[in-house]
């Protein structure tokens, strides 16, 4: 009730991304400060052995994970433990850094409980990131989720090794690496997740070669099912520990904001409530592909503790939330939590 009541409207009068930075700076004092963590800890944790896991050889004290794209650059980890998040992604990392797109360059939609978002893989570089990294002791998985700098001059065999710095960077600090074939919102508008590429990409980064960590693969929401069960056999060929789904869309199908509102925005990802049915559909198909044998991530439109068990009920093993917090708030994490005790199989 305080954040909807009092610090919603604060923060909903500022620009999306001021917003955002505030929150970062705050959140980034509690990763600096003990007190401030055991004192956030003590009001947002929720333990239960029901709502532990063992996946790709990690242990989750929960299945509640901060989705990437709130901490681009690792700075606040430790605060986000406290808040009671079972498991933290950071990123997207590059190789070089980027100032992304220019601004404004993150939208809220409220009618749609979503945002939309063209930063543009802004971020201060895996050089600069995992050695910030390598400085954290987290008591939970730490994620880092890696995708090729935004430079459309880097293409071909480029590209390829592009990703592999990010790859072999974040190795010695990472729990698990989220390889992100299908951002949006980069300056050529391409992605990963045509075959071909993402068989050439795969082959580059060795993730069955020994003493990687656990390598994911991020999908986005807009595949269909034929296409993701292309991709996901060339995924299984080439070692992949698991899947996440999903990314942010490029489609603007069922909203319920105004097209002049729309138009005025312009492109970018689109995430939150707007793409949790069709998030939950892809998470379920994944499923289906591998037998729920993999483990999957389920993100997309987690605004409830309704939303999430949705997901674990289509196939998820763990959740991730960013948007939803935007609405809901920092609790959003605890509610998801006590509501999923004895639901988890």
């Amino acid at each position: 009730m305080i954040y909807k009541n009092l610090i919603k409207p604060v923060l909903f009068n500022k620009d999306a991304e001021e917003a955002h930075e505030l929150g970062l700076k705050l959140a980034s004092l509690a990763h600096r400060s003990k007190l401030l963590q055991v004192l956030i800890a003590s009001i947002y944790q929720t333990k239960d052995r029901s709502l532990e896991q063992e996946l790709f050889g990690c242990h989750f004290p929960n299945p509640v994970g901060l989705a990437a794209g709130f901490d681009k650059n690792g700075n606040t980890p430790k605060a986000m433990q406290a808040l009671g998040f079972g498991f933290i992604e950071v990123g997207s990392i590059t190789a070089k850094p980027s100032e992304g797109n220019p601004r404004p360059r993150a939208f809220r939609i409220p009618r749609d409980r979503s945002l939309i978002n063209r930063m543009g893989l802004n971020n201060e570089g895996a050089d600069v990131i995992t050695k910030r990294l390598s400085d954290i002791d987290l008591a939970i998985p730490l994620g880092v989720n890696i995708a090729k700098t935004n430079d459309a001059s880097i293409h071909g065999d480029a590209a390829l090794q592009d990703y592999l710095y990010s790859y072999e960077k974040a190795q010695p600090v990472a729990d698990y690496i989220t390889i992100n074939i299908s951002c949006p919102n980069t300056g050529e508008g391409k992605t990963f997740e045509d075959p071909q590429a993402l068989k050439d990409l795969l082959q580059t980064l060795e993730p069955s070669k020994s003493g990687r960590v656990p390598s994911l693969v991020k999908f986005t929401v807009d595949i269909e099912k034929p296409a993701l069960e292309k991709l996901i056999e060339i995924c299984e060929d080439n070692g992949v520990a698991g899947y996440m789904a999903t990314n942010t869309s490029s489609t603007r199908k069922g909203l319920n904001t105004p097209q002049n509102i729309l138009n005025e925005i312009g492109n970018g990802g689109l995430s939150g409530l707007a793409i949790q049915k069709r998030s939950t559909r892809v998470v379920k198909w994944i499923s289906e592909i591998t037998g729920g044998n993999k483990p999957l991530i389920g993100v997309g439109g987690i605004d409830s503790p309704e939303a999430a068990i949705e997901k674990v009920e289509a196939g998820a093993h763990l959740i991730q939330i960013y948007t939803g917090m935007v609405y809901e708030g920092p609790s959003l994490a605890k509610k998801i939590n006590k509501a999923l005790i004895g639901r988890l199989s």
